[in-house]
């Protein structure tokens, strides 16, 4: 596919984009989060199980990736296995350290929610040419660790 005309932007332009976006995001984020009855936090722990995959996580890696501590992350554990989200399971190699599932239903019933979202989402995709769609790739990336590095600097750090 060739690209498209695009109208110009300046990159502040472009940020006020991004912060709308980030903004419905995290509004979304807390609506879906209520229907699932669950909090922002616990959600986000989940999308991070459900994003691993059959590579299961331990409980430190997780509470790593959402920044919280191991004590912290057990009470995220708790809630979301009392839920029926997600199922504990003794890591093989070292029966001390647990790994974390997801419930097949809990994980339908997510792709239920999310997949009329990412169907727009690709139809939106669409739109760009693989070139531009690897440039949106390499842009979210290096802005995703830059915000993380910002965040572990000047929020964490102290």
């Amino acid at each position: 596919m060739r690209a498209k005309p695009r109208p110009a932007a300046t990159p502040e332009q472009a940020l006020t984009a991004m912060n709308h976006l980030i903004a419905t995001h995290l509004v979304g984020q807390q609506e879906i989060a209520q229907q699932a009855g669950l909090n922002v936090t616990d959600l986000t722990c989940f999308a991070f199980v459900i994003e691993a995959g059959d590579d299961l996580l331990t409980a430190g890696e997780l509470a790593e990736r959402a920044h919280v501590t191991t004590g912290a992350m057990t009470g995220i554990l708790n809630r979301l296995e009392r839920a029926g989200y997600l199922t504990r399971r003794p890591d093989p190699a070292d029966r001390r350290r647990v790994r974390v599932a997801a419930e097949p239903t809990a994980l339908a019933r997510m792709q239920e929610i999310y997949a009329p979202y990412y169907t727009r989402m690709d139809a939106l995709f669409a739109d760009y040419s693989a070139e531009e769609i690897a440039v949106l790739h390499d842009w979210f990336s290096r802005a995703s660790a830059l915000a993380a590095g910002y965040l572990e600097e000047h929020c964490r750090g102290e």
